[in-house]
């Protein structure tokens, strides 16, 4: 699970934020809201609102640019790291980045700390406590040469030749998880941090991801059962009774396998395959309704865009719940009806344990009810003067601005709470 995750001139984000899921002391809500592991009681959500272009999308990236550094190692020494820092300043586009994570894999904590630029790794770190705190590595990077250095803490018992080898494939523009990726050598730390980011930390799902087709091919694969995802959308009152999956190979048309040739996003055996057949496998979904007491069969194409949104998010309920995960989600309520938006919530709070999500949205009508939310897992992004994000949770606020008695919504519409837009006047004098 994630611990805190920190942020310091990532694109809209010039001083440090941090973004927390240590749970206050308050014992509200403690079933739904918070697991707890050896001493820590880490929030399962953080739910993110503010203006537009505000920051809150930018949270999201900077973990799953984060997490690419980690599972997307560059291949050449030429490649640059595709980011932005900090752009309304003389001197951040200058500066280094900084993203570093706490977390926990198999209850032991790790603290991951990288620094960059858009040439290279500057600083790498890799600490873990166990009980006691412990270095695994640390990384520098020699510049002039563009060679990176390793050097393992004292705990950490690996071979001459194994450091050389992690060296050799790390390269100045790779971070050492990412470089240790390459190799078939075996250390132990090495592989629980990397296996987090590969099994636990999922990439960001934006609204028009095509989430959909993910969730289709692990029902297809059965890795999701089709049944626990029929319940589900059962249970949101879709009347949809059954999910039908068709495989269908086609001829590939003319010009279509030149392109499949020359995307990168297709493995060699699959190109192999597609290529000795000419022929290209399409999956055909339908969803099944039951009305009146009949079956009707609806191609997925011709659903509405709130029932495609929540099948996407029944299979996602469904792998919360049954394998710990976590997901960063760009506008989690978008196409949902807000009794739907709620209800996803909630299940998720009630079923999952240590899985957790990570999503901005704008459904403000959850805020009305404080028997529903915590103020810890409700963050807000809000410009500053020099156009920076800052990030603070409701928690941040001291009673004289939120009591226990303080309507959320009302606070927060009102602008007592900030992120919400200083709009101006409706009449337009224009030319």
């Amino acid at each position: 699970m994630i611990i805190n995750f920190n942020i310091k001139n990532f694109g809209s984000v010039k001083n440090q934020q941090t973004l927390s899921f240590e749970a206050e002391k308050t014992k509200h809500l403690e079933d739904f809201y918070i697991n707890k592991i050896n001493n820590l009681r880490l929030l399962k959500i953080a739910l993110i609102y503010g203006a537009n272009a505000s920051g809150k999308t930018t949270i999201l990236k900077a973990l799953d640019f984060l997490r690419k550094l980690v599972l997307e190692p560059a291949e050449k020494k030429t490649e640059k790291l595709d980011f932005k820092p900090f752009l309304f300043d003389i001197s951040t586009p200058k500066e280094n980045t900084v993203l570093s994570i706490d977390f926990l894999q198999n209850e032991i904590r790790y603290f991951y700390e990288v620094e960059f630029n858009h040439k290279a790794i500057v600083k790498e770190v890799l600490k873990f406590s166990n009980p006691n705190k412990s270095t695994v590595f640390t990384r520098t990077t020699d510049f002039k040469n563009q060679f990176t250095e390793i050097k393992f803490g004292g705990k950490i018992k690996v071979e001459k030749t194994a450091l050389k080898t992690l060296e050799a494939n790390t390269l100045w523009n790779n971070t050492v998880l990412g470089g240790y990726l390459k190799t078939n050598i075996e250390i132990k730390e090495l592989k629980e941090a990397s296996d987090w980011f590969k099994d636990y930390l999922h990439s960001l799902i934006y609204p028009k991801s095509n989430l959909a087709m993910f969730i289709t091919s692990l029902i297809d694969n059965n890795k999701i059962k089709k049944e626990n995802v029929v319940t589900i959308l059962k249970k949101a009152d879709l009347n949809i009774s059954d999910i039908l999956i068709e495989e269908k190979e086609e001829d590939i048309p003319e010009g279509l396998l030149e392109f499949i040739e020359k995307s990168s996003n297709i493995p060699d055996e699959e190109l192999k395959k597609i290529k000795s057949k000419k022929k290209i496998t399409t999956v055909q979904l339908d969803l099944e309704h039951f009305v009146d007491g009949q079956k009707y069969t609806l191609p997925f194409e011709l659903e509405s865009e709130g029932t495609k949104r929540y099948y996407s998010f029944a299979g996602l309920l469904n792998l919360l719940i049954k394998e710990p995960n976590a997901f960063p989600i760009d506008e989690l309520g978008s196409s949902l009806h807000p009794d739907l938006y709620q209800y996803f919530l909630l299940s998720f709070l009630a079923n999952s344990t240590n899985s957790q999500i990570i999503a901005t949205t704008h459904n403000r009508e959850i805020l009305n009810d404080k028997d529903i939310i915590r103020d810890d897992a409700i963050w807000i992004t809000d410009k500053s003067k020099n156009a920076s994000t800052e990030l603070y949770s409701f928690a941040d606020f001291d009673t004289s601005v939120i009591r226990d008695t303080t309507n959320r919504l009302n606070a927060y519409k009102s602008g007592k709470l900030g992120g919400i837009p200083n709009v101006g006047d409706y009449y337009l004098d224009l030319e």
